[in-house]
């Protein structure tokens, strides 16, 4: 990478040319708005996704484009390469546009049996 200086006046990767840091695509915000959600939450495109074109920041239409099928958040964050943090504000921002759906998982999911869980690390140990 170069940096800033008397030759170059940005940051590139002379592989992939200019980089841009993921906080730029949500404008240096950090905290989403709304109901917080966690990396297990669905997130899924609602019906009026279908109907936006151009009006969003590209990286909102792209994560929209990968929220077609649903997917968790910790999925979404893996497969854009974005920090959780970034992906938070921009799902946030999605979802108060009526974009996007984000499910939690059933509580009684969360208190799974202890014992269920030791059988199934036995299980993956063996493997």
């Amino acid at each position: 990478m170069t940096g800033p200086g008397p030759t170059g006046d940005r940051w590139l990767d002379e592989a992939a040319g200019p980089v841009v840091r993921p906080y730029a695509l949500v404008a240096g915000r950090t905290t989403p708005t709304g109901e917080r959600f966690n990396l297990i939450a669905m997130v899924t495109t609602s019906r009026r996704a279908a109907a936006i074109t151009d009006e969003l920041e590209p990286g909102h239409l792209q994560v929209l484009a990968w929220c077609r099928v649903p997917r968790s958040v910790a999925d979404l964050a893996a497969g854009l390469s974005l920090p959780v943090g970034v992906l938070s504000v921009i799902l946030s921002d999605l979802r108060e546009q009526g974009l996007v759906i984000i499910q939690h998982p059933d509580r009684r999911a969360r208190a799974a049996d202890p014992q269920i869980l030791r059988r199934i690390a036995d299980g993956l140990r063996r493997l």
